[in-house]
């Protein structure tokens, strides 16, 4: 099954194919040796990787894992770059941070994999998003193992890339065991494309070890949606001839079925082939296999010998989050509106889209209808489906895409129908958007919107303040805007920040908070807070509702009060919360927030470790009850939410 390929064609894929082969032979040995850690092999599974590499041009992005070294030779990435990465040394690509192929290289077009590995499937979707919005003629390139065909970014990603009509292929490397799990305890279906079907998308069912029929399969598809976009799955069946990695063995395995499989090793099955049909002789086989180990050899001597992998914390934490690009804008208007704090979010994202191209909202409901709280009403009409974009209730795979889209230069915003349902795409947010920059450097510009807290009659599931479940993740900035100057600068900020931001909305807040505010785009700097009301007696830290809570006591309060805004959680303004501590000696600090693992902990400590010897009384933590958000309006007002506790607090600080 040649096709039309020329001999030099034929012997160009050989040589891609045995490079990855003597690679994975040093590196068992590097292994054995106890130079090497961990290696998880994909020998026997080499032709899906270079056959599907080769199929695509070179500006198509792949999205490879953790058994795909084939792909990243056969794009020939730098090789002492390589084995540095390999080796765990500084100069890979991630600094010795992260293992193995969990890299990416925007240069040769690969996005790096985490160990979650269904989550990179909606980032290729957003990838894939993005070629259709520029109208580029090109294809993404996902791989996914069987066993994680069964996680429900496998089923979100493809859904996801079926409505929207992706240029986009699912790879599946069916190996026949997910780690030790055959796949008889995987799924039922005869083969995992059949799934395609209830998809609406095409699917076929190929032999991954018949290079050439990887080859011509992804080239067919490949250039079909190159013309007309549409996802399609293929499945690659195959086998895992070593173990999940060297120390889990293989003894699982019968025999027999191992037996069967050395017989059908990919490399020998062409190689055979190219000897029968005199494109290849015995004297070329040994000439490219010593140019090959030549090459090989000299780089791994090179990295073997290079130090020990050196750092400071400094350089480890300024890794963390791309150096900031804040750059001021200032109000160049006369006019002040008087604006909801909605409004004032409305009014942030309409400005930006019109002076932006770049930036698109995604979320359930946002076009046509507005979101469930209207702030995109009438966007779509503005700016159109391609920038306004439903998605299906596919959290996960929506933050993934956004990912995908940050990567190719858009700013993608989501849009939480409520915070509560950013549960359902943690994993994305905590392990891709959370750590994509220390791992390899790459920015990621995505903005979630999160209409957040109680006091609306939600309940348990449409309530929550979930703002501490990420304030313990490096590599992601928090904002809580009090009110609409606030809402609208800190927004315009975020879009335009180079990390991912979690911007918390408060439903309670959105009509009930009116302010003069600018009419054009300004913005407001991170890590800034604001001091609402000054005062000598007592300080309160507190954000979002909080700060209205704070006012109200303040205005009948006999005691000197000073109000603090945190505005945003992370990064935090330490300097001025500990310089609040040192004029008033005594502190309260206020969340709607659970006290118990809340934002305040953190705080105190901080506090405390800072500014220990100029406290006249205890921290003092004060938030809501430790129970679900209760949906009885009198419970959730007069038990729940700690406002009337406020007063008790504050005369035990003062007459302490």
């Amino acid at each position: 099954m040649k096709n039309n390929l020329s001999n030099l064609k034929l012997k160009k894929i050989y040589y891609f194919l045995k490079f990855p082969r003597i690679i994975e032979n040093k590196m068992l040995l590097l292994l054995r040796q106890g130079k090497l850690s961990k290696w998880f092999s994909g020998i026997g599974q080499e032709a899906i990787a270079v056959g599907s590499t080769f199929a695509l041009n070179s500006d198509d992005m792949i999205f490879p894992m953790h058994r795909n070294l084939g792909v990243f030779t056969t794009r020939e990435l730098d090789l002492e770059k390589l084995f540095s990465q390999l080796l765990g040394k500084k100069g890979g690509y991630t600094k010795g941070r992260d293992r193995t192929f969990h890299f990416g290289d925007l240069n040769n077009n690969i996005v790096g994999m985490i160990s979650h590995l269904a989550a990179m499937l909606p980032v290729a979707n957003g990838v894939a998003l993005s070629y259709k919005l520029k109208k580029e003629t090109k294809v993404a390139l996902s791989f996914i193992g069987e066993g994680s065909t069964s996680e429900g970014d496998f089923h979100e990603a493809i859904n996801l890339a079926s409505v929207w009509n992706l240029p986009v292929i699912f790879l599946i490397e069916n190996n026949g065991y997910g780690l030790s799990t055959p796949i008889n305890e995987q799924y039922k279906c005869e083969n995992l494309v059949d799934r395609a079907k209830g998809y609406g998308i095409v699917g076929e069912l190929i032999d991954g070890n018949n290079v050439l029929e990887v080859y011509n399969v992804i080239k067919k598809y490949a250039d079909k949606i190159r013309k007309k976009p549409q996802p399609v799955l293929i499945e690659a069946k195959t086998f895992r001839i070593r173990g999940h990695e060297e120390a889990s063995g293989v003894k699982y395995v019968p025999k027999k079925m191992i037996e069967k499989w050395l017989k059908k090793d990919p490399i020998q099955l062409f190689e055979d082939l190219l000897l029968r049909d005199d494109v290849i002789d015995q004297k070329y086989i040994e000439s490219i296999e010593n140019k090959i180990e030549e090459k090989v050899s000299l780089c791994i001597d090179k990295c073997i010998d290079k130090s020990k992998n050196s750092s400071s914390e400094s350089e480890e934490i300024n890794d963390v989050y791309y150096p900031s690009n804040f750059k001021p804008i200032q109000s160049k208007s006369n006019s002040f509106i008087s604006t909801r704090y909605v409004d004032a979010i409305k009014n942030s994202l309409y400005q930006k889209m019109e002076k932006d191209k770049s930036v698109i909202i995604m979320g359930q409901d946002i076009a046509e209808y507005g979101g469930v709280f209207k702030v995109t009403e009438g966007f779509v009409e503005k700016f159109g489906k391609d920038r306004v974009r439903n998605t299906p209730i596919t959290e996960s795979a929506a933050i993934g895409a956004a990912m995908g889209l940050s990567l190719r230069g858009f700013k993608p915003i989501i849009e939480m129908q409520f915070a509560d349902f950013v549960s359902n795409g943690f994993n994305q947010i905590v392990n891709n958007l959370a750590k994509t920059h220390y791992r390899w450097g790459q920015p990621i510009n995505v903005t979630l919107r999160l209409p957040t807290g109680a006091g609306i009659g939600g309940g348990p599931f449409h309530s929550q303040s979930t703002e501490s479940w990420f304030f313990h993740v490096p590599g992601l900035k928090i904002v809580y805007p009090s009110n609409s100057y606030d809402a609208k600068g800190l927004l315009h900020t975020a879009i335009d920040d180079q990390n991912p931001v979690l911007f918390f909305e408060h439903k309670a807040l959105y009509r009930s908070v009116k302010q003069d505010i600018p009419d054009d785009l300004y913005n407001l700097e991170f890590g800034k807070l604001n001091v609402v009301k000054e005062g000598n007696d007592i300080t309160i830290i507190t954000y979002g509702l909080g700060v209205e809570w704070a006012k109200e006591y303040a205005i009948s309060s006999d005691y000197s009060i000073e109000i603090l805004d945190l505005r945003t959680l992370m990064p935090i303004d330490l300097e001025n919360i500990l310089k609040s501590i040192m004029k008033t000696n005594k502190v309260l600090i206020l969340h709607e927030d659970n006290v118990t693992g809340g934002i305040g902990a953190e705080i105190s400590s901080m506090i405390s470790e800072n500014a220990f010897e100029y406290l006249d009384a205890p921290i003092i933590r004060l938030g809501s009850l430790n129970t679900p958000v209760p949906f009885s309006d009198n419970i959730e007002k007069e038990i729940y939410f700690p406002i009337l506790k406020i007063d008790e607090k504050i005369k035990f600080l003062m007459n302490y």
